[in-house]
């Protein structure tokens, strides 16, 4: 493990808010192609212009000295990437010491081979992201997905003693209806459950408008037929959660769209590449790769404190007809 040596005093943006959660897109690859994420033929960074594991490591160790207490790795895909457990390891090894929880955020098509040793290294819970059940609707979403390696993955994270979360995307004319079995199919194995609005991400093959769903009438459809009661204790992320009455399950809603989240956004993200992006919807980041490899750890803790200086108030995503999205990249550069 490596040292994490106290960085300073914390990391406070221009608006009060402190920062105590870093997300890591440790690939930019993905063996999947959702509609509403990626375009049907993507160009991926070159391997040479990646962070190194270790780079990736001395970043998240200065956070972690600066105050951060969760880290969640994700991508594009985590876990095609073929050096992911041992960074995992590393990090855990932080995990009581400065680090209060590492998580994953995963496709799962990869999960049952990784379950166990992520589980080892100091993982207890992971985002699965699967927008259907059905093996045609997920074959579509996906583009060539087999919904069977998802199950399975998720199957092993069980086994592993990992608890799972599943990440769904709200789709619509592609998943609306599958929207209350997927809860019931939560409640039934001891998953929660999480909803999220199509986000105006980097350009896709089709325009996200026609699939936009608001989460607000998804909403007052599942109170309809579920017991719900709002729970205030959160994960650190932009969700705000439901307990399922009479079940350990929750129900959380990620809706950018229809209710802002930013007033209380913690959370910076770390591209593959190296840069720090302090908003989801804004292009302004840092490059922490290159403060690094060009000055060393005393260079990249000024880059990091100047990145959180810059976070903006808000995030400016609309979903309208032929518009441009947000931003130009898409959201498996960013991570999830």
């Amino acid at each position: 493990m490596g040292d994490t040596p106290d960085a300073g005093p914390g990391l406070i943006d221009g608006f009060g808010r402190a920062i105590r959660y870093l997300r890591i897109s440790v690939t930019d690859r993905c063996d999947l192609r959702c509609r509403y994420c990626m375009a049907e033929k993507m160009t991926f960074l070159p391997r040479s212009k990646l962070l190194a594991l270790e780079e990736i490591a001395i970043i998240a160790e200065r956070f972690i000295g600066f105050g951060v207490r969760k880290i969640r790795l994700s991508g594009g895909e985590p876990l095609v990437r073929r050096d992911v457990v041992e960074l995992v390891q590393r990090l855990g090894g932080h995990l009581g010491a400065g680090l209060d929880e590492l998580t994953m955020t995963t496709n799962a098509t990869r999960l049952a081979d990784h379950a166990m040793a992520l589980a080892d290294a100091g993982i207890r819970r992971v985002n699965v992201s699967m927008d259907s059940r059905d093996p045609e609707t997920f074959r579509y979403i996906t583009r060539h997905g087999d919904v069977t390696q998802v199950l399975d993955g998720i199957t092993a994270a069980k086994h592993a003693g990992l608890a799972v979360k599943i990440n769904m995307v709200a789709l619509k004319g592609l998943n609306e209806t599958e929207i209350a079995p997927m809860l019931d199919w939560c409640l039934a194995e001891g998953h929660d459950l999480t909803l999220i609005e199509t986000m105006p991400l980097g350009v896709v093959d089709e325009d996200r408008t026609d699939r936009f769903v608001p989460l607000t009438a998804i909403y007052e459809g599942l109170a309809d037929r579920f017991t719900l009661t709002r729970d205030a204790n959160g994960t650190g992320g932009p969700a705000r959660y439901w307990q399922v009455n009479g079940t350990a399950t929750r129900l959380g809603l990620i809706s950018p769209l229809t209710a802002n989240f930013c007033d209380g956004c913690n959370r910076v993200r770390l591209t593959t590449e190296g840069k720090l992006y302090s908003c989801l919807g804004h292009d302004d980041q840092v490059d922490l790769k290159a403060a690094l490899r060009d000055g060393g750890v005393a260079a990249l803790d000024d880059a990091i404190r100047l990145g959180i200086a810059g976070k903006p108030a808000r995030h400016d995503f609309r979903i309208e007809r032929g518009a441009a999205p947000a931003v130009a990249r898409h959201m498996s550069v960013t991570g999830g």
